[in-house]
């Protein structure tokens, strides 16, 4: 469990305030991965609170930059790099845990989150709401052009998915839907059948997530 980098009380999964000392707390980042603040230009805009993003370069064989909001901690990849984050921190997986990620879903999954479309750091456009990979629990803000945003904890979350075995559920699960469509090679775990386009509005978005929250409650 992790805890607050100020008076050390524990954090619950997917909380990064301190409900003792009112701190907020870099979940992903902060006492996990080794990085450092390369570029403070700001170029980019976090679409959370509309301040520049920072560039940081996590200390690897191979530096990997990534924008990271000093604010809320969210962070923003481009294409490849958070798989490239997650190959990099967890060790290779030969079997998935079901129950596992069973609970990792459960504890961690927020119904009363309220749903919000959030724009491109870079091109300012809607980005796609989409569910990361199968039973994995993480919806993700996708822009086709240009990358992913993370909101604060949930690149914590998907470490934890891997772990688990979710990468290698998710590729038998998209082996077996190519089996039946007849497709050949392997798609990215970015599930372009959980999308939702920014464009839509009102009624339509309500009840996609709705389909959404009853996907999760099955795995209760």
């Amino acid at each position: 469990m992790a805890r607050c980098a100020t008076c050390s009380a524990p954090l619950a999964a997917n909380t990064q305030v301190c409900r003792y000392c009112g701190v907020r707390n870099d979940i992903d980042l902060h006492g996990k991965q080794d990085f450092r603040v390369v570029d403070a230009g700001r170029r980019r805009q976090c679409p959370q609170c509309g301040i520049g993003l920072q560039t940081v370069a996590l200390n690897r064989e191979a530096d990997l930059h990534i924008e990271r909001c000093a604010q809320c901690f969210g962070l923003f990849f481009d294409p490849g790099e958070l798989e490239a984050l997650l190959d990099g921190s967890v060790a290779q997986v030969v079997d998935f845990n079901l129950p596992l990620l069973q609970n990792i879903n459960r504890e961690r999954y927020q119904p009363e989150r309220a749903v919000k479309y959030l724009k491109c750091p870079v091109c300012q456009v809607l980005m796609n709401r989409m569910l990361y990979g199968y039973q994995s629990g993480v919806v993700v803000n996708r822009c086709r052009s240009h990358g992913v945003w993370l909101d604060n904890g949930q690149v914590s979350h998907l470490l934890e998915w891997k772990k688990a075995g979710g990468q290698l559920l998710d590729r038998k699960k998209t082996a077996e839907r190519q089996a039946r469509t007849g497709t050949e090679t392997a798609k990215p775990i970015l599930r372009s059948d959980y999308a939702v386009p920014g464009n839509r509005t009102g009624g339509e978005a309500e009840i996609l997530e709705a389909i959404a929250a009853v996907v999760f409650k099955l795995f209760e």
